[in-house]
């Protein structure tokens, strides 16, 4: 039997693909959070104002939206 493992190395990575990664963790984790009852919508948009770019809220946004649909969020 074959066994494929793959492996991710962040240090590989350019400093725009892992701020990407950054961003998508901490929107899973705030809708999680949402979800859960433990924060309230406004901490989303708190953390949409912190971010510095449109890149980064356009990043964060498209993150918060995929995991508002995966995890059965409004």
């Amino acid at each position: 039997m074959t066994r494929f493992t793959m492996s991710l190395n962040l240090a590989n990575k350019s400093p725009e693909e892992r701020l990407k990664i950054e961003l998508d963790k901490q929107a899973s984790f705030l809708v999680w959070q949402l979800k859960e009852g433990k924060i309230a919508p406004d901490a989303i948009s708190e953390k949409i104002r912190s971010l510095l770019s449109e890149q980064e809220k356009d990043w964060f946004q498209q993150s918060i939206n995929q995991y508002k649909k995966i995890m059965g969020v409004s």
